[in-house]
This record gives structure tokens, C-alpha cells and sequence, in this order.
């Protein structure tokens, strides 16, 4: 144990200003901790600052994708629609930065370039692009798991004449797209949200399809006065169901699984769900994501609605996945997708059939020998997820080592929050977590409080450090890997595993065993002297 801690200039450098970032610069300030935030964006939000293209919306309720923390601010905010745009959820994040005071520790513009281990005095020193240095004592790495923005490397996609716009990267400017062809690249949740609104503007839209994905009717409607006071009233029951589901939201899964239920009952229990609106549709029945013959029901179901509503069979076909089970890869959420491709001037070319051979100043070219005239590229192509954002830090840990080295075959966290040779320093929400498979509002406040509680453990034992073993570090890599190959979800060629990067490592990143589950664990880490975590 070190007996003395040497001056430092914060307490705790928090670095990303998304919602897990500004909870935690909340909550350690709350605890008497001095924090600095560092900010890249030139705002605050996090992945809702930089996704601003059209259509954008949050695939969770609005009522649930919100803090939780505290109760006056649960009832004074009003939401205007079930599933909230991302203009709403920034004034959401204003809202709450300025009522809590939160703007007079944050550095916008300052991107972290370093974060580098003093072994002596088990301390942080910060260094960012602006020439500021901090030293402190914890960091807490707020980075979120979609901020890294993925450019595809296709041939000639510099020589492309024309604005390139990537939907993660959308000027704060509106984009005009009348009298324009516009080609989108990608049809995940952004290219599914922004291709029936780009449509209604564009002269002619092509679609190039990578991979089909599935996408369930958002169903969103405005929300009423009676709506949010229902809500209101009911929101200590719907937070606690939803800190004990899996996902992070208060809807239950079916009772039984799924061939345990009666035909009639599936029908019914999908109907529900898919009225419901969104992701959930993939939890429908608690077997569906782990037993391929209780997801081939609810694939039927879901290619039933869809080529219902698609006027061309051949293109049905090119939409519908033949890939992976459904729910394996996040299901999207949307607002008229695939009616979309009814239009006159919606054009789908499927990349499964013709790849692209190249982009040239004019437009792309395909396989099958077409040149597709484009005057505006637009890139869905999603994000280099999970630790992209923080392989972009220089963060150096024991001996030297950079977490870069640590994470070169693939992330090793215990239980996604500690790090073996890293002490310290904290990472939210990210790989070895349920991550991106649950309510990522609620998902920072439960990591940001287990923090809060573990600081003020070594501060109450008078140690100065707190260190991932890195005999819990193997075991609980394991866990997460036999959790993964237990469920259908490694069937999928998805951005979990890694595969949309070139050169990736194939490692299942998130921990599959649901948020209620996580959170139970964790718990029972603390509850136990936080086992697998050395005090120093």
C-alpha cells in the first residue's frame, strides 16, 4: 500500500459528455469529489450531438431512455412523443446539465490524446490536444460505444466529386437533398431511420444494401397530457422492472418459451410486441435467443409483415435476411422503411449480388458492370464500436503497457468496469457489460453508482488504489464467452463480434446474460469486498 497521496489537480477526469459522462461528473461531485470532463464535441451529448441526421430517434421509450436519479427531474420533464428525436433528447441533456451546474466542469473542443500511470503515486496524468495537463486520481472513461465512425475503405471513396457525409458525423447545418440523387451506403439503424426521410426530399434515392437487416414499426405517436401523467405516476414500478429485465425497459418477456406456448399464444405475444414497437420484439420469448428453433417463429412472423407491405416480391426477397437469426444483430427500428422501396424513385441495389467495384468522381460503380449517377454520397456505415473511441487515447498503464497492447487480441475487462494493470480508471458501458444490448441511460447510472461506492471504499480503507485482478480478469473474459456461445448471438456476423472492421479480432464484446443479471453480479462483487479487485 502506498502511504501517501501526492498532490494532484482533480480528484477524477471524466473524458466524454455523453449521458453516462455528465451522470458521473453529477455523482462524484455529489460524493465531494473535485472532477474535470473533457469533451471532444463542440456541445454535450454524446452520440446525440454527433447523430443529427435526418430522422434520427432513439429506439428506446423516451420515458425510459432518461435518469433516473432524481425524482423532481423525472417529473418535471416532459416528453413529447414515445420515441424521442434527437433535437428533443439534446434539449433533454441542456436541460439537465443546467439544472444540476454541470457546464463549469466541462471543456468542450478538448479531445484527450494521452492518459498516462505515474506507478509511484498510483495517479493519472491527462494530456489533451489543447496543451492542457491534468493530473488526477481516478479517470473514468465515458467514451460510448458508438462514437467511433466507420469509413468504409472502398476504392475511389476520395475521388467522389460530391458532399460525403457520414450519418454519424452529420453537419449541424440542415442538409437539402430537393432536386438531388442521393446514394446511401449501408442500412442499419441510421441508413433504416434516414433513407424514408432522405427519400421524400431526394429526386432519386439508391440504396446500396450490405447486408438486409430486421426493423420493426417503431409505432410512434405523440404522447399525451394524460399519457405523461400515467407515466409519472407510475415511474418508481417501471424503473424498478426495468433495472430487473434484461434489457433495461419494463416490458416482460412471454411466460413461456416460445414452443411451450399454444400457436394462438405466439401469434398473440408477437402481435403485442410488434405493436409495442422496436427492439423488444427480439425478446418476445425468453428461449428466442437461444434456441434456433424457438427464433424461426418469430422470424416467420416478422417476414410475413414485411412482404405484406413491399410491392415488388424480388425486392421482399433482397430485403429480408437470409444471414442470421433474428434479433442476433440489434434489431432496428423504423418509420416506414420498407415501404419505402415502393416509391418511383427508391431504387435498392443489393451488394450481396453486385458489390461495389469502386466509387469515381460521378457516382459508384457495381460489379455487374453499372455506374449508379449520384450527386451526394451518403455513409450508414456505421462505427468502429465497442473500443474504437478508446483505442484512439494513448493510455498507458503498468511497465508501460498501453491498453491498446492489453486489448490487442480482442478487450479483457472485469466485469466491463476494471482493467489488470490499469488502476484506477474506469470504463463505462463498454465490452465486457451488456453495453449497447440495454438501456444505455440506465446502464450509466448502474455503473457510475458502483464507482461511486467503490471510491468511497478505498477512500474508507485509507488504501489509494483499486485494481482489477488479473486472475478475475481471465475468469470473467470466460464467463462473457460462454455466456455468447450459449445463445444464437455469435450466428451473426455483427459489429458485437468485431466483424465490420477489417483486421478485428472475433470476440463476442458485450455480456449477453441480460441487465437485470449483470446488475446482480456487480452487486454482489461490492457486497463482497469487492472480490476480484485488489486494493493498493
Amino acid at each position: 500500500m502506498s502511504e501517501t497521496v501526492e498532490s494532484v489537480d482533480v480528484d477524477v477526469v471524466v473524458v466524454g459528455a455523453g449521458f453516462g459522462g455528465l451522470y458521473a461528473l453529477h455523482r462524484l461531485r455529489s460524493d465531494g469529489k473535485s472532477v474535470r470532463l473533457f469533451e471532444a464535441g463542440g456541445g454535450i451529448g454524446g452520440v446525440w450531438y454527433w447523430n443529427r441526421y435526418p430522422g434520427a430517434r432513439c429506439d428506446v421509450e423516451s420515458v425510459d431512455y432518461s435518469y433516473s436519479f432524481d425524482e423532481d427531474l423525472q417529473q418535471e420533464w416532459n416528453w413529447s412523443e414515445k420515441y424521442a428525436t434527437q433535437p428533443e433528447i439534446l434539449r433533454y441533456v441542456d436541460h439537465v446539465a443546467t439544472r444540476f451546474d454541470l457546464y463549469r466542469d466541462i471543456s468542450l473542443n478538448t479531445r484527450v490524446e494521452q492518459i498516462a500511470l505515474d506507478e509511484d503515486t498510483l495517479t493519472w496524468t491527462v494530456r489533451t490536444d489543447t496543451g492542457e495537463t491534468v493530473t488526477a486520481r481516478w479517470v473514468v472513461l465515458a467514451l460510448g460505444p458508438l462514437s467511433n465512425s466507420n469509413i468504409p475503405a472502398i476504392d475511389g471513396i476520395n475521388d467522389f466529386a460530391g458532399p460525403v457525409l457520414h450519418t454519424g458525423q452529420w453537419p449541424h447545418e440542415q442538409v437539402d437533398f430537393t432536386g438531388q440523387r442521393v446514394g446511401v451506403i449501408g442500412t442499419g439503424s441510421s441508413g433504416i431511420q434516414s433513407i424514408p426521410e432522405i427519400a421524400k426530399q431526394a429526386d432519386h434515392l439508391t440504396v446500396f444494401q450490405r447486408t438486409a437487416n430486421y426493423s420493426i414499426p417503431a409505432g410512434n405517436r405523440p404522447l399525451s397530457d394524460a399519457d405523461r401523467a400515467a407515466q409519472k405516476a407510475d415511474y418508481a414500478e417501471r424503473r424498478r422492472l426495468s433495472m430487473a429485465s434484461g434489457g433495461g425497459s419494463p416490458h416482460m418477456a412471454y411466460p413461456k418459451n416460445t414452443l411451450d406456448a399454444t400457436e394462438q399464444e405466439r401469434q398473440a405475444a408477437y402481435e403485442e410486441r410488434w405493436e409495442l414497437g422496436g427492439v423488444l420484439f427480439s425478446k418476445t420469448f425468453p428461449d428466442q435467443l437461444t434456441s434456433l428453433d424457438a427464433n424461426v417463429p418469430a422470424r416467420e412472423f416478422w417476414e410475413s409483415k414485411v412482404r405484406a407491405v413491399i410491392d415488388d416480391p424480388e425486392v421482399a426477397a433482397d430485403l429480408i435476411p437470409s444471414d442470421h437469426p433474428i434479433g442476433t444483430k440489434r434489431i432496428c427500428t423504423d418509420s416506414g422503411y420498407f415501404e419505402t422501396y415502393n416509391r418511383d424513385n427508391v431504387e435498392l441495389v443489393n451488394l450481396r449480388k453486385a458489390p461495389i467495384e469502386r466509387i469515381d468522381a460521378t457516382g459508384v460503380v457495381t460489379a455487374d458492370g453499372r455506374h449508379h449517377d449520384i450527386d451526394v454520397l451518403v455513409l450508414a456505415t456505421g462505427f468502429d464500436a465497442m473500443t474504437g473511441s478508446v483505442a484512439k487515447i494513448d493510455i498507458v498503464g503498468r511497465g508501460g503497457r498501453t491498453l491498446n497492447d492489453e486489448w490487442a487480441a480482442g478487450p479483457r475487462t472485469y466485469l466491463g468496469l476494471g482493467i489488470a494493470g490499469f488502476p484506477n480508471l474506469f470504463n463505462l458501458t463498454g465490452p465486457g457489460s451488456p453495453s449497447v444490448l440495454a438501456n444505455m441511460v440506465l446502464h450509466s447510472e448502474l455503473h457510475v453508482d458502483w464507482i461511486s461506492d467503490a471510491i468511497a471504499h478505498v477512500d474508507d480503507s485509507g488504501s489509494v488504489g483499486f485494481e482489477a485482478r488479473a486472475e478475475a480478469v481471465d475468469e470473467w473474459v470466460d464467463e462473457c464467452r460462454r455466456r455468447a456461445e450459449g445463445s444464437l448471438m455469435v450466428q451473426a456476423n455483427s459489429w458485437y463480434l468485431g466483424a465490420n472492421i477489417p483486421g478485428r479480432p472475433r470476440v463476442f464484446m458485450p455480456f449477453v446474460g441480460g441487465f437485470g443479471a449483470y446488475g446482480d453480479i456487480i452487486a454482489k462483487v461490492a457486497a463482497n469486498d469487492y472480490e476480484g479487485f485488489q486494493l493498493l
